[in-house]
């Protein structure tokens, strides 16, 4: 029997750096935290008994948006400095390479791929060129737009004059008033949401089909390739 034997081998490549894997999961936490903290900001519990100074419920969840919000914005500018210093891996995410056919063409195999109309998956050492493009207009664009609204809206509470007013405050007349900032912020949450979910499902997904590995790799930094071939 042994014609029917396999040997399986594995290949490693170093694909994401240090700095880069912390930004991903400091990211992961404070986005759960703002999602969590901005649905009950949007829609606040009922109303504490007793006097409002023994119930600071809503206070303190106030606190935590605010403190995740300023982790996710640094956090964020460190990523985009990364991308510069770091490899070229870390740069996928904000040059996508819309002006090249074959990376259309590429992308049009993951969709088939994904949809179970494809038999072969393609490997990638970096993000395949369908990631590229969900995370580019999914996470980059939509995180840029949740910090600038959010510190919109964050300077709106401090005051007129404040840091984040003069910065930020032009924001809510472009979009009209501050009601119409605080729709499209939540609006955001939920377009956050949805990328999130389907960014699990996918990596999940492509850890068990696609036979490399994809979340073990946003930890230890190492890509793994598997193959079974005959001995």
């Amino acid at each position: 029997m042994s014609d029917e034997l396999k040997q399986r081998k594995q290949t490693a490549v170093y694909v994401y750096e240090a700095p880069l894997r912390l930004w991903h999961w400091v990211t992961v936490f404070s986005i759960v935290t703002l999602c969590v903290t901005g649905y009950f900001i949007g829609s606040p519990l009922p109303s504490q008994p007793g006097e409002a100074i023994d119930n600071y419920l809503m206070g303190y969840i106030r606190f935590a948006h605010f403190t995740a919000g300023y982790i996710l914005a640094i956090g964020f500018i460190g990523r985009i400095y990364w991308a510069f210093v770091g490899n070229s891996h870390a740069r996928e995410l904000f040059l996508p390479p819309f002006f090249s056919r074959k990376w259309w063409k590429e992308i049009g195999h993951e969709l088939r791929w994904y949809l179970f109309l494809e038999k072969t998956p393609r490997k990638y050492i970096g993000h395949n060129p369908l990631a590229q493009l969900a995370m580019f207009f999914f996470f980059v664009l939509g995180n840029t737009f949740m910090i600038l609204t959010g510190f919109a809206l964050y300077g709106e509470g401090l005051g007129a004059g404040s840091w984040a007013d003069q910065w930020f405050g032009w924001i809510i007349p472009m979009m009209g008033q501050s009601q119409d900032v605080h729709t499209w912020h939540h609006l955001g949450m939920w377009y956050l949401i949805t990328f999130v979910m389907i960014h699990v499902y996918v990596a999940i997904r492509e850890d068990i089909m696609s036979r490399q590995s994809l979340i073990s790799t946003m930890v230890g930094g190492w890509r793994m390739f598997k193959d079974d071939r005959p001995d």
